[in-house]
């Protein structure tokens, strides 16, 4: 579940030791011909630089952006084979160029998640003196967007709703589910072809040494959110003499036995918690929401709420599954918090125009999230081994579903086609760079996050020598470089600026959390990676 939709693993639950990981396998090791045909598409793309002119409308971007294409080659150890165009764009730094930095290359997660908009952050107040000394580089990773996309399914039946969502399925739900997963991932090869193997996270990462090539950088300067992190780090691991700077905002656990199987299973257990957080502040706001003066008691309005979408979708299109998404959407923002509880006491009043408003899949949007979704499951289930027997899929989410109910059934589902999955895996990467290697990188981690839970900085912490772990202590937001608390931005724009580092590990108080709306708050939220 990387997206938003999608990450992962929780510090020490009993329950799940008991369930069964992926299958074990040796390491991947990148081959002869492959670094060899970095090496050639990387100095192709440094002596054809980027040719950045206007954005295409549909990039929705403003003037002050511009965009342009790199040529990648699709297979690596073939460098003059096939090739396919990633879209990138650019906001020139805005400050005196005698201070200018280089380009600051910025990805958002997913897998299938596009940093074209990053550019048009410059003029926030948070990104302003990062702005004025970088370019500021966004760019579609290939299959999502204008980059060689890639689609898995019908948009319009990939967003059909109402949909359901039982936290129990039964035998019958449970084999529907299966038929769609295979029928999935057989549109995946279908549309496809060959080209399917080639959407991974080592492609990813030779891909972002090319675009830094292309832009004339010796060194790379990078940010990357979420899954941003695990593809930047095995960046970091294949190419350490090109590391200038890398923030890792909520790492990925990059263990090869936890990637992907196991940390999905993690990520459930750390929705539960943060599921758990969400119903405690509702209840703490009683008066606002007359949700219940208890966590217990919210959870009973909620599946009140879920039974009676299950009888009458409201509006025609918001069903217990459409419910279930806006929920799991504020397991990564709490600023979706006050919107999400509103929306939900509004329909229990017979008012279910918000809750449609916010939970109603936008027909708009729904080629874009079909491709979304299509390159997520195509790189996950590229990069490692799965269980191909849903019998273990079944087994290990029922015990975990019996302590993780609210997302431990969607997080299998959306995974499930990996268990039918017509191309090769690889092996995972051994994420690792000796002492002196690397130059210092910078880790942020949310110590409750639920996409990207704090073990996963920790173990990332200990395989990239020379890191530095920032915390925020007590706080479950996903994503915190440049948000709402003042510690965490303070040091990642001094070591963006000035190269500075607060020793191996520093501490962070959580920022104040949301205020209760009763006018709906925040519906929308931040940007989803």
């Amino acid at each position: 579940m990387t997206r938003a939709p999608l990450l992962y693993g929780i510090a020490g639950s009993v329950a799940l030791t008991a369930l069964a990981s992926a299958p074990a396998d040796s390491l991947s090791r990148p081959t002869a011909p492959e670094t060899a045909g970095t090496a050639a598409a990387a100095a192709r793309a440094a002596a054809a630089g980027i040719d950045f002119g206007d954005c295409p409308q549909a990039e929705e971007l403003p003037p002050s952006v511009e965009c342009g294409t790199v040529r990648v080659p699709l297979d690596y150890a073939k460098p003059d084979g096939r090739q396919i165009e990633l879209t990138v764009s650019r906001g020139r730094a805005t400050g005196d160029p005698s201070d200018r930095q280089g380009a600051l290359v910025y990805n958002p997660g997913g897998p299938g998640g596009s940093g074209m908009y990053f550019p048009a952050l410059a003029d926030s107040p948070e990104w302003k003196r990062v702005a004025a000394a970088y370019d500021l580089v966004g760019y579609a990773p290939r299959g999502v967007g204008r980059s060689a996309p890639l689609s898995c399914q019908d948009p319009g039946e990939f967003a059909k709703a109402p949909t359901t969502a039982p936290t129990h399925p039964d035998k019958a739900y449970k084999q529907q589910r299966v038929a769609r997963a295979k029928a999935y991932a057989q549109g995946c090869a279908r549309n496809a072809g060959d080209a399917l193997r080639h959407y991974t996270t080592l492609d990813n990462a030779r891909d972002l040494d090319v675009l830094r090539a292309a832009l004339g950088e010796r060194r790379l300067t990078f940010m990357g959110a979420s899954y941003g992190t695990y593809f930047g780090a095995v960046y970091a691991t294949l190419f350490p003499d090109h590391v200038r700077r890398m923030v890792f905002d909520s790492a990925v656990d990059p263990d090869p036995q936890q990637v992907w199987y196991r940390n999905n299973l993690d990520q459930s257990v750390a929705f539960e918690r943060r599921w758990a957080d969400f119903r405690a502040w509702i209840a703490r706001h009683h008066t606002t929401y007359a949700l219940g003066r208890t966590p217990a008691q919210v959870q009973r309005s909620y599946d009140k709420a879920r039974d009676e979408l299950a009888r009458e979708p409201a509006g025609g299109k918001v069903g217990p599954g459409e419910l279930q998404a806006a929920f799991l959407r504020a397991g990564y923002y709490d600023d979706y918090w006050p919107g999400r509880a509103n929306a939900l006491a509004e329909y229990l009043r017979g008012r279910p125009q918000e809750l449609v408003d916010i939970a109603a899949r936008p027909e708009a949007s729904a080629a874009a999230d079909e491709n979304s979704q299509a390159v997520y499951t195509a790189v996950e289930c590229n990069d490692a081994s799965w269980p191909t027997r849903f019998e273990t899929w079944d087994r290990d989410s029922t015990l975990l579903s019996g302590i993780a109910p609210f997302a431990t059934w969607d997080n299998a589902w959306m995974n499930l086609p990996c268990a039918f999955w017509p191309a090769p895996r690889q092996r995972p990467v051994d994420v690792r760079v000796p002492e002196g290697k690397l130059p210092p990188t910078l880790i942020l981690s949310a110590e409750r996050d639920a996409a990207t839970p704090h073990r996963g900085a920790v173990e990332l912490h200990r395989r990239l020598s020379g890191s530095t772990l920032v915390t925020e202590r007590d706080a479950g937001t996903h994503g915190i470089a440049f948000g709402s608390n003042d510690c965490v931005n303070g040091h990642v724009e001094a070591y963006l600026l000035d190269g500075k580092l607060p020793g191996r590990s520093a501490e962070c108080e959580a920022h104040e959390g949301p205020e209760p709306s009763p006018g709906g708050g925040s519906s929308t939220g931040p940007q989803e990676p």
